[in-house]
Formats: structure tokens, sequence, C-alpha cells
């Protein structure tokens, strides 16, 4: 009989155990955390993630520190306080430069483009000369080198043939709108808010590419994250990326996804809101990470010829750990 107690309990045991076991709820979510401007289109695609429980069902627990800007975000990156923000590629080469080991994986290609009134004289970017021309940003804006550049292979030096003015895009156009300048370089939500006022886009900044050697869209702005942190967080990086393209899909196929984000994208009206989706939708990558990097190598010559030290640092050429490339099927 003792025999058989001792067998029953611990027979009783095991059974328990095994139902405690069975009863636990499985694994954490793995955590990312996110810093992201709190007026940026980040947030329109993290809304949607939200939205359509695209994190749960990547099992991911995303951890968002709303931001002003974008170089708070690259603060509480280089301090830990972030695992991914995002950025440009010429950022990431610089600081790799630098010592710090940084890596970019493609976001959106969407770039800014000369705006102009509907009604204005100008026809070309040659016409710019003598105008009066603001630029969204400051003097080592991208958008503002790659069109000088363009514009130098034509013989015209815009920084010295026409009236330039510097400010914060949304500053550039408030006054673009006032009719205070006869053109506007700006990124590109800000000229779809023009262009839904009835503004003209006179050229778009990825227009210009192949002219300055690239063969197809680049993407100037990217996911950005140690990659050390990534090479210990190598599925939960995957499964960000697969979320993300999730997200970027249910944006383009799904009007009604746009109508659940439209007050995070400020449109004022559903002319606004149509523009920003149709401008959002051509900016999504749709190339191998091979070929974005080899066009960003190119992009960053001319960059680095333009802007200088001052731009990208110490490195005449791309650094070559720059674009992550360890998600399966780039």
């Amino acid at each position: 009989m003792r025999f058989l107690g001792r067998t029953l309990g611990r027979t009783f045991a095991l059974a328990a155990i095994l139902a405690l076991t069975l009863a636990a709820p499985g694994r954490a979510a793995d955590t990312i955390r996110l810093a992201v401007q709190k007026t940026g289109t980040f947030s329109w695609e993290l809304a949607t993630i939200r939205s359509a429980g695209l994190d749960r069902e990547a099992d991911l627990s995303l951890e968002v520190t709303e931001l002003a800007s974008p170089e708070a975000g690259k603060i509480a990156l280089r301090a830990g306080n972030a695992d991914i923000v995002l950025s440009d590629w010429l950022w990431v080469s610089r600081e790799r430069a630098l010592g710090a080991k940084l890596t970019f994986y493609p976001y959106s290609s969407a770039l800014g483009a000369v705006m102009v009134p509907a009604s204005s004289s100008i026809k070309t970017l040659a016409d710019l000369k003598g105008r009066k021309l603001a630029i969204g940003g400051g003097p080592i804006d991208k958008s503002w080198l790659l069109l000088q550049a363009r514009m130098k292979q034509d013989g015209i030096d815009l920084k010295s043939e026409a009236t330039i003015v510097y400010g914060a895009p949304p500053l550039i156009a408030a006054k673009a709108l006032d009719g205070e300048m006869d053109a506007s370089l700006n990124f590109w939500n800000f000229c779809a808010q023009l262009e839904a006022k009835g503004f003209r886009r006179l050229a778009g900044i990825e227009d210009i590419l192949p002219n300055l050697g690239a063969n197809g869209a680049v993407s100037a702005v990217g996911y950005v994250f140690d990659e050390g942190w990534a090479a210990s967080h190598r599925d939960a990086v995957a499964r960000f990326i697969a979320m993300t393209r999730k997200a970027k899909q249910l944006l383009v196929t799904s009007d009604v996804a746009w109508d659940k984000i439209a007050q995070l994208t400020g449109a004022t009206d559903p002319a606004m809101l149509k523009t920003y989706r149709e401008r959002y939708r051509d900016g999504i990558p749709r190339r191998s990470i091979v070929d974005e990097e080899a066009d960003a190598r190119v992009l960053y010559r001319v960059l680095a010829e333009i802007g200088g030290r001052d731009l990208v640092g110490p490195a005449a050429e791309l650094d070559p750990g720059t674009f992550y490339h360890a998600v399966p099927g780039d």
C-alpha cells in the first residue's frame, strides 16, 4: 500500500505539472521599439498594421515612441533607446564610416518634386533661371543636390542663377500657396498637398534620376537599425519586414484602409487624400535590394561631388554594409 501510495502521488504530481504546462501561455511576442516622427508617413503604416492586426499575426509587440523630427529619431537610435527608425542610406553610410554599424532596408522611393502654380509660365527646369525657388530643407537636402547636379549637366548653376530660399517643409508649402515663390522643391507629401490644390508638378526628382545614372526608382528612405541587433534578432526583423510589406499591400489594394487613416494624413478633403494615396502607392519599393543598392551607389557619388564632406563625411563611396540583405526573397 505504501508503494502504491507513493506511485499514485508521483502520478498526480506529474499530471499537475503537465496541466500547468498546457495551461501556460505561449512565448511572449518579440518586442521591437520604434521611434517615429509623429507627423510622418510611417505613422500611417503603423496605424494600418494595428487596425488589421498584422502585428499580432507577426507575433510582434511594437513599442512606439512619437518624436517631433527625424533628427530626434536618429538620436534615439544612436542612444540605444530605439531599435528601428526611418532615415536614409546617405546617413547610414556616413555613420558607418564614423564607426557605427547601422544598416538600411527600403521603405519608400517617394521623392519630392518641383511644384509651380497651374498658371505659371515656367514650363521646364531650365525656366527656373532667374526665378525665386524655395527649398524644403537646408542647403544639403538630397533632392536639392540632385536637382543641382541634373541642371549642371545642362550648364545651369541653379544655386547662383536663381534666388534660393530655404525653410521648413510646412512653411515652404504655405509660402507656395500664398504665391510668394515662383517654384518650390519640397518633400513628397507637401507636394501632394499642393497638387491637390491645383499646383503643377514641373518635375519629380525621380524623373531626373536616370539622367544621373540610376536605372530605376531608388528608395531614399528606409528602416534603419543596428546590424548587431539585427543579427541577434534575425527572425524578428524578417517578420517585421514581412509585416510592413503586408501593410503596404493593404494600402495598395484597399481604399477603405485609407479611410481609416485619413485623419492621420492631415488631408483636408477627399481630393487631397486621393493624391496622398496615389503618391504613396507610387513610392512603394518594388525592386530587389541588389538593384536598389547599385543605384544608391551611383547616386552617392553624385551627392558626394555636390555636397562634399558636409554631406557624406569621410567616405567617397557608399559603405558596402549600408543595405541589409538578410531577408529571404531579396
